[in-house]
């Protein structure tokens, strides 16, 4: 929790992640190139109180998460959301056993979710069924631009996808974490467009989308389809280190999800361990979009409490303790 000027803020860091980038785990030169491109967001765009040694940066383990989320970082619960990346890493990049186990470990503080990829057809749909078993899975992370073996990515809208859509709605999962934003060498950019978005939320409203990194930097394409699909979300994981760097232009960002989407369908994230939560926190609390950008309306208390934890402790069934609600009936 965090609290300032008497105001308290239930936190819950709705994408984060458990990785081992380190040498020995490398299938090839792509994961040494996919982790020195999250090395160089993380340095680009962080604090230099903040930055980590590119050692760190490889594999942080489960204690130090803790500590960066729980005990520094304000966060009152966290979800996990993997990326699987098998042809860069041999036991993948998001560390299933390690990241779960933990969550078993603090059930009231992290939920793990799992992943999936329609191209492993049949047998994927069965795992798929395993795993929500196993993982009492309430949401997935979806990687559309992840290569597998001669394919460079995939679509929403492919036949394949489809059935695990059904299946999901089947096993009640959910909510669905979709990565569209910026392109990670050495992913193909176009692999991320946000055109497929459109056509599931249609055809699936009875899960809820959560557009992780909120379409960058197709802002304008994912809003435009946020507006008409009320089953659609923006995960502000990416957006919000530009608090720091570009003050400006992370006002448009939430200006425009604001103005589209209105608070109850924005959900905060560190993207740790991309960065730590502990001064994206505190910045967003101080954040005020500036003054002469007068075709945005001033971010509330309310609002921010919203974004900050309500919105994805409704979507996950969280218990907020008592105090920490806001009075809108659509999220207490």
């Amino acid at each position: 929790m965090y609290e300032k000027n008497g105001e308290r803020y239930f936190i819950v860091d709705a994408h984060i992640a458990l990785w081992d980038a380190r040498p020995e785990n490398q299938r090839n030169i792509h994961g040494k190139q996919f982790i020195d491109c999250f090395y160089d967001y993380h340095r680009n765009l962080s604090p230099e109180t903040e930055l980590w040694s590119y050692e760190e940066y490889l594999y942080q383990g489960g204690e130090r998460l803790l500590k960066d989320l729980f005990v520094d970082g304000y966060v009152d619960h966290a979800i996990f959301q993997p990326a699987r990346l098998g042809e860069f890493y041999y036991s993948g990049f998001g560390q299933t056993e390690e990241a779960f186990a933990l969550a078993q470990q603090h059930p009231d503080k992290l939920t793990y979710n799992h992943n999936w990829d329609p191209r492993f057809e049949a047998a994927g749909l069965e795992q798929l069924r395993r795993d929500a078993e196993r993982f009492g899975l309430k949401g997935v992370k979806l990687y559309t631009a992840e290569w597998q073996g001669d394919s460079r990515g995939y679509k929403l809208d492919d036949p394949w996808s489809y059935r695990y859509f059904e299946a999901c709605q089947e096993l009640g999962i959910k909510n669905i974490h979709i990565h569209k934003g910026p392109t990670i060498r050495p992913l193909d950019r176009d692999a991320f467009d946000v055109a497929d978005v459109d056509t599931v939320a249609t055809d699936f409203p009875e899960l809820n989308f959560i557009v992780e990194h909120c379409g960058l930097p197709r802002l304008e394409d994912f809003c435009w389809i946020a507006t008409q699909e009320p089953n659609v979300h923006a995960g502000l994981a990416v957006a919000m280190p530009f608090i720091h760097t570009r003050p400006r232009y992370f006002a448009q960002i939430i200006g425009e999800l604001l103005y589209w989407l209105d608070e109850n369908r924005i959900q905060f994230s560190s993207d740790y361990a991309l960065w730590t939560p502990k001064w994206l926190v505190e910045k967003f609390v101080d954040f005020q979009i500036p003054e002469d950008m007068t075709e945005y309306a001033p971010i509330t208390v309310e609002q921010k409490k919203k974004i900050l934890g309500l919105n994805a402790a409704k979507m996950y069934g969280l218990e907020v303790p008592a105090g920490l609600e806001v009075s809108d009936p659509a999220v207490v």
